[in-house]
């Protein structure tokens, strides 16, 4: 990951209402801690502190400065350097004490990796940043905080500028679902095209996106490898502020929504930078009312993809191993709220919140698993099961689900 950043959206006002017809970016609602599991430990707690004197939410001033929090010298001298080339008003303090009084009213609060923990009842710091050489340690400890963004530096120079100099953006944009596997073979692929198949019935202005570079290739079970569109290596060299309109408008559709596949051939294709799938990401956001993203579960995948969700379900069935393997695979996952799906038959429902309980999550369905939904995933046929009234249910179900924002 050296080089690069990762990033969670850590507001509260996106997508809570996917199941209405809105226009791109519709604001909404929903909450953002894990529920339980056994993931990277809760950083302190979140969130603005209620008012003094009646208990109303207590709103931050309107402010354009930048709070930097770190003694470290070289993490100022590389911050301080790319905020003065991009004109940014920067603050700097070297420890929590000073930076208490500012802390709630700034623009934008980065957060040094040589300070470890936030100040009591205090918003998560909108950038950790670390140095070259600090491993994996500096991602567990975004986690922990909450940070809405990790970046090493000086690697990550380019986008902390572009980062300091963009203009606040009061429209967070859509939904950003995240689906996993909890085990291999669990049917988080299929469930991630049913459930954006039900979003387009339903007039939603859906993507769905290809999160496994090793997974050979989503538009396969769409059978729809020779779809006119972009790819993943096509976008290989994004970098920066990619236009909403501009990734839309050449983007392939199947199913009534638009998708963002690797191939699915056996040619070799450029890697795509987690800088890219970040702009690529955020164009989406801009752009779709639900971004659906499979995530696969490999260690590239989940680091650099599900760092980007708003939510995540994590698809499992009801089986021993299954739930062992779930277990294990939640403490890669970074502390967005997430939910669990249950695959199996009706019966699959009674066991369901036991698996759910033994996790630590929400139980948000139970994928149906219908005879020969493997052979029509490997004939492309996945869109025509989608109609089934059992599927259906499923995915309306769950969307409703992050319509109330139980997900």
């Amino acid at each position: 990951m050296s080089g690069q950043h990762l990033e969670r959206n850590n507001g509260t006002n996106r997508g809570s209402s996917v199941l209405q017809r809105r226009g791109p970016g519709s604001g909404g609602s929903g909450g953002r801690a894990r529920s339980g599991g056994s993931g990277p430990p809760p950083g302190p707690e979140q969130g603005p502190a209620p008012g003094p004197s009646h208990g109303e939410p207590w709103v931050p001033a309107d402010s354009s400065e930048v709070l930097l929090v770190t003694g470290n010298v070289r993490l100022q001298a590389e911050t301080e350097r790319i905020a003065a080339a991009v004109g940014a008003s920067l603050r700097t303090v070297v420890d929590l004490s000073a930076a208490l009084p500012m802390w709630d009213t700034a623009g934008m609060v980065l957060l040094g990796s040589d300070v470890r923990e936030l100040p009591p009842r205090r918003r998560a710091p909108s950038v950790l940043l670390g140095l070259d050489g600090e491993g994996d340690s500096l991602w567990q400890l975004g986690a922990a905080l909450g940070a809405e963004r990790v970046a090493v530096l000086p690697e990550a120079a380019a986008w902390l500028a572009e980062h300091l100099g963009r203009s606040p953006d009061p429209d967070p944009g859509g939904l950003l679902l995240g689906v996993t596997g909890g085990c291999g073979g669990a049917g988080a692929s299929t469930a991630a095209v049913w459930l954006a198949q039900e979003a387009a019935v339903h007039g939603i202005r859906t993507l769905l996106v290809d999160g496994d570079p090793r997974g050979g290739g989503l538009e396969l079970y769409l059978a729809a490898e020779d779809a006119p569109g972009l790819r993943w290596p096509d976008l290989a060299g994004a970098s920066g502020s990619i236009g909403t309109g501009q990734l839309s408008d050449s983007l392939p559709i199947a199913g009534g929504f638009s998708f963002l596949s690797w191939p699915g051939s056996r040619d070799r294709f450029l890697d795509v930078e987690p800088g890219a799938v970040v702009a690529v990401l955020d164009a989406a956001r801009r752009g779709f009312e639900l971004v659906i993203v499979d995530i696969g579960r490999g260690t590239e995948s989940l680091g650099c993809f599900a760092w980007e969700c708003d939510r995540i379900l994590m698809v499992a069935p009801a089986q021993l191993r299954a739930a062992v393997a779930a277990a294990k695979l939640l403490q890669d996952l970074p502390p967005v709220d997430t939910a669990l799906v249950i695959r199996g038959t009706a019966g699959s429902a009674l066991d369901g919140p036991l698996v759910a309980d033994s996790l630590g999550l929400p139980l948000n369905g139970v994928l149906p698993e219908l005879r020969g939904t493997a052979a029509a995933a490997e004939l492309g046929r996945l869109l025509e099961f989608g109609k089934r009234k059992a599927v259906r249910r499923f995915a309306e179900s769950v969307l409703h689900l992050l319509d109330d924002g139980a997900a």
